[in-house]
């Protein structure tokens, strides 16, 4: 089954039928809300709002822990992330898209594993490649069948928040050779791998990252809000090609193109 995380911009899903919600307990405490079943074009998925339904968890005090292990524990085996990022590329301006391939995590302070070492020996799980390539293939894959532009692949640099970055910061991340900026991109997809789920994300393009583009002076936060909006309503009818797809199947055909916005 396919389950949606829906970051900044996407605490709701309009286009889903919902069935029905509930409450999951966690070894690791609660989640950021119920799981919302549903359907999407009549194919089951699952919803999860990443900051809560009203969107007030910020992404330091996300229980990803506690996220991961709700999906998994209700048979979900394919997952797509909707993050919202800065971006940094040439490519990735406002309402532009991306299927991000690696990640930097500069976070620090989160709960970054569901191992319980002093019980049992310590394992080092293999992250070269830290997102699933079988979804995102399937990412790229309702991208195009939505007639969307989007950049193939990227480094995603995952950052503490909730505050945004200096330019000073956006400067360093770009000689790290980071793409775009988000906050919620680690450790959800390192525990993701842990937990066996295939995981990828969708990453949109709120504002070009701090001292780059429009951003030169400042960040507006009405240009985020405007920009999410009108990408979001896009973004719909990609997740319902998702949804279509039939997990365990051969990929449709697609490739990047370029974003359009």
């Amino acid at each position: 089954m396919l389950a949606i995380i829906g970051g900044t911009g996407l605490t709701q899903l309009p286009a889903l039928t919902i069935t029905h919600r509930q409450v999951i307990r966690t070894p690791y405490g609660e989640p950021s809300g119920p799981l919302t079943f549903g359907e999407l074009d009549g194919h089951p998925v699952i919803f999860l709002a990443r900051h809560g339904h009203g969107h007030t968890i910020p992404p330091h005090l996300v229980n990803y822990r506690a996220n991961i292990w709700a999906l998994q524990s209700q048979k979900v085996s394919h997952v797509v992330s909707v993050a919202s990022v800065g971006g940094m590329h040439p490519d990735l301006a406002p309402g532009c898209l991306a299927v991000p391939d690696q990640i930097i995590d500069y976070t620090h302070g989160r709960e970054t594993t569901f191992a319980d070492y002093g019980e049992k020996p310590v394992t080092h799980l293999d992250f070269t490649w830290p997102y699933c390539e079988d979804m995102r293939q399937r990412c790229g894959a309702a991208l195009t069948k939505a007639g969307e532009g989007f950049m193939n692949g990227g480094i995603y640099a995952s950052v503490q928040g909730p505050r945004l970055e200096t330019k000073a910061e956006i400067d360093r991340l770009v000689k790290d050779g980071a793409d775009m900026v988000g906050m919620t991109g680690m450790p959800e997809a390192y525990l993701a791998r842990e937990i066996g789920l295939c995981y990828a994300a969708i990453a949109v393009s709120v504002n070009w990252a701090a001292g780059r583009g429009d951003s030169s002076t400042g960040i507006s936060p009405d240009v985020i809000e405007a920009t999410l909006n009108a990408v979001m309503g896009r973004l719909r009818t990609v997740l319902v090609n998702l949804a279509c797809m039939s997990y365990g199947a051969p990929i449709p055909p697609r490739n990047g193109g370029v974003c359009t916005a």
